[in-house]
């Protein structure tokens, strides 16, 4: 589950710095015809960038002419099925823009976005492209039991970002948390994190931030069942906010990271 949200949430990074308006009216490399009905619909929920399903990731260690097969940073070993429908992408990583630059474009509009996705899309690829050893992301349905995912996007994954999904990983409940509040004690918020499927309780000072749709806020416009992202540093023990950022909820149900919230450090 850990790491599927995190996946969900990278990969949604990454697309939503272009890749519809990027892939929509390109032509598809050879093999990679795209139905009349343009790329297939999961039924899932997850990113809703157009194209759905749930998200996974996972380093590849074997390829055939219709599918990947991928292992996870858990052990565990997927098969991912593609066909003329998926869209395989490579990831285009933006250098880190001057502060000056950051100031224009982040602010939550435009195309600033976390630090190291930016405006530049993906690249369209063959699916010959994708090599044992790369690491990749999948937009798709995910049959869990089976081990299997019939691919609608597949990200091949800049190694930059690969390490900073694994930072994000070991940092999660020490720098930052995401989930839904469940309750709210005065300063003393307490969320319930997919991320690990685990209560964790941060509490605000009068230093704390708070902002909703790019706008500013106070703690008491936080409302229970709101998906939360929290940045801070555990001190004494306890979870000390620094910001808190609501998060809005696309269709179909998973949260999208705020562009104006800068993605965590992740190893």
């Amino acid at each position: 589950m850990k790491l599927r949200l995190i996946a969900t949430v990278v990969l949604g990074c990454a697309f939503a710095a272009g890749v519809s308006a990027q892939v929509a009216p390109a032509t598809p490399p050879a093999g990679q015809e795209q139905a009349a009905g343009g790329p297939r619909a999961g039924g899932r929920g997850g990113w809703s960038g157009g194209f759905g399903g749930s998200g996974i990731t996972g380093t590849v260690t074997a390829v055939a002419a219709d599918h990947y097969t991928i292992k996870t940073e858990s052990g565990e070993s997927y098969t991912i099925h593609f066909s003329v429908n998926t869209r395989i992408l490579k990831q285009s990583i933006q250098h880190k823009r001057g502060a000056a630059d950051n100031g224009r474009n982040s602010g939550g509009r435009g195309n600033g976005g976390p630090e190291g996705v930016g405006s530049n899309p993906p690249q369209l690829l063959q699916p010959a492209d994708i090599k044992v050893g790369d690491a990749i992301g999948v937009m798709g349905e995910i049959d869990a039991d089976a081990k299997s995912v019939g691919a609608t996007v597949i990200l091949q994954i800049d190694p930059e970002r690969v390490n900073q999904m694994r930072e994000m990983r070991a940092s999660f409940g020490q720098t930052w948390l995401m989930g839904k509040v469940t309750a709210i004690n005065e300063t003393k918020v307490t969320l319930l994190s997919s991320v690990d499927n685990a209560a964790h309780v941060f509490v605000a000072d009068e230093n704390t931030t708070f902002r909703k749709h790019h706008e500013p806020i106070t703690l008491a416009d936080v409302q229970l069942e709101d998906m939360v992202r929290v940045e801070g540093a555990v001190k004494d023990g306890v979870f000390l906010a620094a910001s808190v950022t609501v998060m809005s909820t696309p269709t179909g149900g998973t949260p999208s990271v705020p562009r104006s919230a800068p993605l965590p450090n992740i190893p």
